[in-house]
């Protein structure tokens, strides 16, 4: 999700709710202490030079249990973290607490922000022989099926 797609989503919404993919709710007193851009420089495994760069914020459950955010006031923290920080129109990440602090994928759901599961990945498979997954054609004839074509 787009920093734009939030906002637009914070527009039609009455409460700012957050939940993890498996139906867990972050608890209502969450606060984001920080809205912000984290930049990545690197190089990946096959010697390739990258630079990624996402809109960041962080999700914490404090034990002020009367908080609650308005998505009113969220919008203002993005507003003014676009004005200060210069900040583009990024993907959003979030980061939020279980047994260390988790980096997630963010989507909405018509009701619910959706914290998405992120994964690792090679970036230079074709460089540092990561061979990718063939898939077999359940539809191609027999006489198709030969060393190299493709399907076994």
């Amino acid at each position: 999700m787009k920093l734009s797609e939030i906002k637009r989503q914070l527009n039609t919404l009455e409460s700012v709710n957050f939940q993890l993919e498996s139906g867990t709710m972050v608890p209502e007193h969450f606060h984001v202490t920080e809205v912000g851009i984290v930049t990545k420089n690197f190089i990946d495994c096959g010697g390739t030079v990258r630079n990624e760069k996402v809109a960041n914020f962080q999700l914490w459950d404090a034990n002020d249990f009367e908080h609650r955010l308005k998505p009113q006031k969220l919008a203002n923290i993005i507003a003014l973290s676009e004005k200060v920080l210069g900040m583009e129109d990024l993907e959003i990440e979030v980061e939020y607490q279980s047994d260390t602090i988790g980096k997630y994928g963010l989507d909405f759901n018509g009701k619910n922000f959706i914290l998405t599961s992120t994964q690792t990945d090679c970036l230079a498979k074709d460089k540092c022989g990561v061979p990718e997954k063939e898939t077999l054609s359940v539809n191609q004839p027999a006489s198709a099926c030969a060393p190299g074509g493709g399907c076994c």
